[in-house]
């Protein structure tokens, strides 16, 4: 089954890496949309937490994670060998501002190196984290191509700034339309159809 049909029939497996005020919501928007999500981070105690179902940001209801946990829809942990199992990947990983005022990409590009061990055929890959114009082509790609895989062809990478405003309960994740951008036209089309845009 391809990529584009697993997303269609909700059958793709989604990864996402942070689990922090972006990454969490994420996960848990994927996982009340009908997909199997499996959030990925280093810090054991929100991965125990969450597979608890115990949550940790305020923006989220706890009987929403509960229940997205209890169903088998969500869970987490820190074993960065699940990307393999993985059909897409979104990256929501912090990027702290630097002395200088730049976001700090240390934590994207760890990221990414990570994924590069693990990436596979059909793998669809949306940086989510907030950067700089030009990281999606400029760093995530260039590293990705050491894989020696082709985009468009092997994988697909796409970029979507989170649009999470902590606090804000008229506009939240669920109601805030994303913009999605592809390497390709065929990475944003499958960018766009994970994301319901």
């Amino acid at each position: 089954m391809s990529l584009k049909a697993r997303i269609e029939n909700k059958q793709a497996q989604i990864g996402v890496i942070g689990l922090g005020y972006v990454g969490l919501p994420l996960a848990i928007e994927f996982a009340k949309a009908g997909f199997p999500v499996i959030g990925i981070d280093i810090d054991e105690s929100k991965v125990a937490r969450i597979n608890a179902g115990e949550n940790y940001i305020p923006d989220i209801a706890d009987d929403t994670l509960q229940k997205l946990v209890n169903s088998g829809n969500l869970r987490a942990t820190t074993d960065m060998d699940t990307i393999t199992d993985l059909d897409a990947v979104a990256i929501c990983v912090p990027t702290p501002l630097s002395k200088v005022g730049d976001p700090d990409i240390s934590y994207i590009i760890a990221a990414i190196d990570t994924i590069n061990k693990r990436i596979h055929k059909d793998l669809l890959i949306i940086l989510e984290s907030t950067t700089y114009p030009g990281t999606t082509k400029e760093i995530v790609f260039s590293r990705l191509e050491k894989s020696g895989l082709t985009v468009r062809k092997d994988y697909y990478l796409c970029f979507s700034p989170e649009r999470i405003d902590p606090g804000n309960e008229n506009f939240t994740i669920a109601n805030t339309p994303k913009v999605i951008g592809g390497v390709t036209a065929t990475c944003t089309r499958l960018g766009a159809l994970l994301y319901g845009q």
